[in-house]
């Protein structure tokens, strides 16, 4: 017995030796500093100050805010992200189980008659009666760990864990993106049909005026025939914009887990587009890793990979088992549990693959391909998040260039119309002025109303490059390890 105490002491002080890389946080292209868009640059910029977790509220919408805090606890794709990390959790349980010894009890009874002619027979009347037999006891089993191969099991299953927290991050911030996106658009399609319409007021009034100046005699038929088709121009606009209103409730209402239609009393009403800051605080690219949960996944992802290569070399070695049982035997209830019918057996267990036709070798192998494709689409990862910034960067600076210059077009466009229509009735022009000028000033609104709400919408496409918004609103954990709601936290 204290030789195999001593045995076995010696056999787990060499459970220190894991075999296998260990994972180390992965290199990858990093920029000191945010790029600056190329040529004029526009009034709001991009600052290097700590970047809004809920970038949602810079845009000051009570409307917008409320969606959000509706699609945090009610969107179906949260929730089925937090089912799929739960189910992370309990393989995570169930793979880190093989660390401890495994304890079973079991209870046995059976009225049995063995051959005479066969085995020996422990009612002493060679197979001519039956006797009962009574077991009962304890049996434990737990590997040594010599070589890091749960160890490293346990690893990978940890670093599983942070791919489902991350892909969960990921939905979230998918889910916070798609909300400001469909509400943003759905007012910028609310002010294109306020545009439309009021031009519709001004097409219907020309109408009035060139059917006036017929009946005067100062006008002919064909003014107004144009006149009458400028409206009908107009009015053509209005079940498009109608049904892009439609669809994007429906969108929204799809993101806050409702049925379609449901949210058209509440987003229904026209209200202007959210507009944007002055100055944007975008945080400091060093953190950007941190921050994005594609970036975050990724390096789990590799830190999974690196783990199971260590699993991999761990299995052409020999795994050591203790094995041990302690119970009772007897043939009749009145001797069971006492002494004499004690039974015990303990020792290790030796397993030792020598051929396999080469399984394990090709396991290695696959495994240290993987990692390698993992540390690859890391590098891929990190740098197409610095792309996707650069491009919404840039589509910021853009857009609002473009909305100024567009704003002024509008402008002259009024100050056109009022002169052409002047003109108009003092005979000076013919009416195909007035149209033209009209149509010019309906397309200028149109595009600076689109203009303006993509302002927004890359302002929004900004925040989701840079991963903000799942700090604040990412639940909290319980002790046993349960997700609280997706609620944000109180200021």
């Amino acid at each position: 017995m204290r030789r195999f105490v001593l045995l076995t002491l010696s056999l787990c002080s060499l459970g220190a030796c894991t075999l296998g890389p260990d994972f180390q946080q992965p290199s990858a292209p990093q920029l000191t500093q945010w790029s600056t868009p190329q040529g004029r640059q526009a009034a709001s910029r991009a600052v290097n100050e700590p970047l809004e977790q809920r970038w949602w509220d810079v845009f000051h919408d009570e409307q917008l805010s409320a969606l959000v805090r509706r699609a945090l606890n009610d969107n179906l794709d949260l929730k089925l992200a937090s089912s799929r990390l739960q189910q992370s959790r309990a393989v995570r349980q169930v793979t880190t189980a093989e660390r401890y010894p495994n304890v079973d009890a079991g209870a046995d009874y059976g009225r049995k008659r063995n051959s005479a002619k066969g085995l020996n027979d422990p009612s002493g009347h060679n197979g001519r009666s039956a006797f009962n037999l009574w077991d009962a006891g304890f049996s434990a089993s737990w590997e040594l760990d010599f070589w890091g191969r749960v160890k490293r099991q346990t690893e990978a299953a940890d670093a599983t864990l942070q791919v489902a927290e991350n892909d969960r991050r990921a939905v979230l911030l998918s889910v916070l993106a798609e909300t400001a996106q469909d509400y943003i658009q759905l007012r910028g399609v609310q002010n294109t049909r306020s545009v439309t319409e009021q031009n519709l007021d001004v097409a219907r009034h020309s109408l009035k005026l060139s059917k006036l100046r017929l009946a005067d005699g100062v006008a002919t038929y064909l003014d107004v025939a144009e006149a009458a088709a400028q409206v009908a121009t107009i009015e053509a606009r209005l079940p498009d914009l109608q049904q892009r209103q439609d669809r994007l409730i429906n969108a929204l209402s799809l993101l806050m887990g409702q049925a379609p239609q449901a949210l058209h009393a509440q987003l229904s009403k026209d209200a202007a587009v959210p507009q944007t800051r002055r100055q944007v605080a975008i945080g400091l690219p060093s953190q950007l890793a941190e921050r994005r949960p594609d970036i975050r996944q990724a390096a789990a992802r590799l830190h999974a990979a690196t783990a199971s290569v260590g699993v991999a070399k761990a299995d052409f070695y020999p795994r050591i088992t203790l094995t041990g049982n302690l119970g009772s035997q007897a043939m009749q209830l009145s001797d069971f549990g006492s002494w004499g019918s004690r039974t015990f057996a303990f020792g290790p267990q030796l397993s030792l693959p020598i051929f396999n036709g080469g399984r394990l070798q090709g396991m290695l192998d696959l495994r240290e391909a993987q990692q390698q494709e993992t540390a690859l689409a890391y590098q891929q990862t990190v740098l197409r998040a610095w792309h996707e910034i650069d491009d919404q960067l840039s589509r910021y600076n853009a857009s609002q260039l473009r909305r100024d210059s567009l704003a002024e077009a509008v402008r002259q466009n009024r100050i056109a119309l009022v002169t052409a229509q002047q003109q108009y009735v003092e005979g000076v022009v013919d009416f195909v002025n007035v149209l033209t000028v009209q149509s010019a000033l309906l397309a200028t609104q149109e595009q600076w109303v689109a203009s303006s709400t993509d302002v927004s919408l890359a302002m929004v496409g900004l925040y989701k490059a840079l991963g903000g918004g799942w700090e604040s609103v990412y639940p909290l954990q319980t002790a046993g390890g349960q997700a609280t709601s997706f609620l944000p936290t109180a200021d």
